[in-house]
């Protein structure tokens, strides 16, 4: 069973930064394609960006050249590392693989925008 931890959230600034992580149980990590996904009160969930089993990151307009994304297989890890942050981006953080799973949504890490 296949499960992901989101962590590293919290309240910044406008023009912050926050680097979250997500933590994958089971060694079958490496070959997922994961992504990152996000909702704000009221919106649906969206995905904000994808990174392969080869490392190769996508992310959707709104965060390029802001966001970046990385995995490190050996410690069963992806993060986000998030610049620049604004409001807009206030949301709760979720991990998952790309295209997501259902039943492998975590609960996710809260990140507030504001000042």
């Amino acid at each position: 069973q296949v499960q992901f931890v989101e962590s590293g959230g919290g309240l910044v600034q406008p023009g912050g930064s926050l680097r979250l992580s997500c933590a994958a149980s089971g060694s079958i990590f490496r070959i997922f394609h994961m992504g990152w996904y996000r909702q704000a009160p009221g919106k649906q969930r969206e995905l904000v960006a994808t990174i392969t089993n080869g490392a190769n990151p996508n992310y959707v307009d709104s965060v390029k050249g802001r966001f970046t994304i990385s995995r490190d297989n050996a410690k069963n890890t992806m993060y986000l590392q998030m610049n620049s942050l604004k409001p807009e981006d206030s949301a709760v953080y979720y991990c998952n693989t790309s295209p997501a799973m259902s039943n492998y949504w975590g609960q996710g890490t809260q990140v507030t925008v504001s000042s």
